[in-house]
């Protein structure tokens, strides 16, 4: 069917559907990634996304089984479905051919009722978007009503575990993961660590609770909706001094609770190659991220210090206190996947347990 983008400021984009087709309306954001639209189109913190990819040709390798594995984290996914509501490509494949591969990716997309556009010129929505920022927009289908108009509005809670859920019990050490949206990869690698990981969530009060150490999950949206996961995590700081990492939201979380500021970024960080610097050094590394949010540097004061930055445009990508064992980082620091160079974000916090 044909379809047309219709972004807030009224700039059309025409296309072809492929995938679910009904109307929807959500956050338009790019991604530079080449690879894993099954993860990104999985991963919670891309709830609400239209998601816009770069590189041209998408769904060459199909999607992969996602199956539940001994610790009943989905396989090739980051999420048991998808959270994204629409996928923008230039040239969707429908052949497809990897090993593993079950079905088509617009075959998945129709089962998880994910809205699908092929035939758009998204170089040139890439450049509109890196002008004008990140804005809400609307996919609409010839003969199909509009959809509903796009709300911020906090989406943790559609993305968080509704109940506490233990993995690897009887580890040496213990701790609480604030699910906000996080990530099976990040459950997988604290798991492999030898950690018994109590996932509670987003609103649970864990202030009480025994264990070693505190994880702050990655999530959707804008933090400054999450005042309560903020004050709940100062009285836990006010209390005690056990390690903290905060991983995306996680990491804005934190610095909200330590008394900063955050602000809207023009387009966000939206990919798998953002070259972050370790402060005060020559250390350079290659993240993944997708939030839109950081920390306002000018904010950081006292003993909080800043850990690291974007080479990009120079924003803050991780905090740290120098007196407390408390370290957030802006991207995704997954150890058992591709991006191992950074595993030691997790090496520290268990050091501390």
């Amino acid at each position: 069917m044909r379809v047309s983008l219709i972004l807030a400021d009224g700039t059309c984009f025409k296309g072809e559907s492929f995938g679910y087709e009904q109307p929807v309306s959500g956050e338009l954001v790019f991604n530079t990634a080449m690879t894993g639209y099954p993860e990104l189109l999985t991963e919670p913190a891309s709830r609400g996304q239209l998601l816009v990819m770069t590189y041209p040709v998408i769904g060459n390798y199909g999607i992969q089984h996602m199956d539940a594995d001994e610790n009943g984290l989905p396989t090739n996914a980051e999420s048991e479905h998808a959270q994204a509501y629409a996928l923008i490509v230039s040239d969707y494949s429908d052949f497809y051919s990897h090993w593993n591969a079950k079905e088509s990716l617009g075959e998945w997309m129709k089962r998880e009722k994910v809205t699908g556009v092929k035939g758009v010129d998204t170089r040139e929505l890439t450049k509109h978007i890196r002008d004008h920022g990140t804005m809400t927009a609307k996919i609409m289908f010839d003969g199909m009503p509009k959809p509903a108009e796009y709300l911020y509005t906090n989406m943790i809670p559609e993305v968080s575990c509704k109940e506490p859920i233990t993995y690897n019990e009887g580890a040496p050490k213990r701790v609480v993961l604030v699910d906000c949206g996080v990530k099976a990869g990040v459950i997988r690698c604290l798991i492999n660590e030898d950690l018994t990981v109590v996932r509670v969530p987003w609103d649970y009060d864990y202030c009480n609770m025994e264990f070693d150490g505190l994880v702050i999950s990655d999530g959707p949206g804008n933090p400054s909706y999450c005042s309560d996961v903020v004050t709940r995590l100062q009285k836990f700081m006010a209390n005690s001094d056990k390690p903290i990492l905060g991983i995306g939201m996680g990491c804005l979380l934190l610095g909200l609770a330590g008394g900063m500021d955050t602000y809207r970024l023009k387009f966000g960080h939206h990919s798998h190659n953002q070259p972050v610097i370790l402060a005060g050094t020559d250390r350079c590394f290659i993240t993944m991220q997708n939030h839109n949010y950081a920390i306002r540097e000018a904010s950081i004061l006292g003993q909080w210090k800043v850990y690291l930055k974007n080479l990009n445009d120079n924003s803050v990508e991780g905090i740290y206190h120098t007196r407390h064992p408390w370290v957030g980082v802006m991207f995704h620091s997954e150890s058992d996947r591709v991006d191992t160079d950074t595993r030691f974000i997790y090496d520290d916090f268990i050091v501390k347990l």
